[in-house]
This record gives C-alpha cells, sequence and structure tokens, in this order.
C-alpha cells in the first residue's frame, strides 16, 4: 500500500534552516506523481507549502515561502525533500507530506498523507 512518511521537523531559531524529508513506499516517484507538502498551525487553515511533479519536474510554491523552501526529489532513494532557509516563527506548524495520482502540481490535494513532522521556529 501508498505510505508517506515525514521526518527532519524539529526546533530552530529564526533565520535557520531545517530540512524534511517525504519517504515514499508501496510507489515510485518516477511513475506518475505530484508530491508536496502542506502545513496547519493552530488557528491557522491548512496551507498548501509546495509541490513537484514526476510528469514533466514542475514546482509551485505557497506565496509565504516563495524564495525560501525549495523542493526536489531524489528518485533513487523515492524521497521528496523541502529546504527550508530563512526560518520565520510564523513558519511554525505540522508539516504533512501528501500525494497525488495523475494531477497537476498546485492541484494536489492529498490522496495520500504522512503522518507530518512538527516545525518549531523560536524568535
Amino acid at each position: 500500500e501508498v505510505q508517506l512518511q515525514a521526518s527532519g521537523g524539529g526546533l530552530v531559531q529564526a533565520g535557520g534552516s531545517l530540512r524534511l524529508t517525504c519517504t515514499a513506499s508501496g510507489f515510485t516517484f518516477v511513475d506518475d506523481y505530484v508530491i508536496g507538502w502542506f502545513r496547519q498551525a493552530p488557528g491557522k487553515r491548512r496551507e498548501k507549502v509546495s509541490c513537484i511533479s514526476s510528469s514533466d519536474g514542475s514546482t509551485s510554491y505557497a506565496d509565504s515561502v516563495k524564495g525560501r523552501f525549495t523542493i526536489s526529489t531524489d528518485n533513487a532513494k523515492n524521497t521528496v525533500d523541502l529546504q527550508m532557509n530563512s526560518l520565520k516563527p510564523e513558519d511554525t506548524a505540522v508539516y504533512y507530506c501528501a500525494a497525488d495520482q495523475n494531477s497537476k502540481c498546485w492541484s494536489l490535494r492529498g490522496q495520500y498523507w504522512g503522518q507530518g513532522t512538527l516545525v518549531t521556529v523560536s524568535s
């Protein structure tokens, strides 16, 4: 079965960096897919952070993270990373990886979800 596992969260000071990893099983990112990241913070709506498409390699980012976050894939490891730089306290959230099949990048809604990993950015 398709499973996603998010890892890499932790505590970091504002301005620092973290790298989140989404590890997939049950399918490979070489196949048709869109995979990306959502985040949810208390008192805030769920936000789509970023996505990447295997079909054309396209990536998209939320305005709130554009220029600071970078999504990439490692097909050999069947993982998707989210490099987060210049972190801000408002980036604090539980980050979830999600995947869709036969979708466009920013249309990602999440047929499959990981368990989430907590990112806390202190000021």
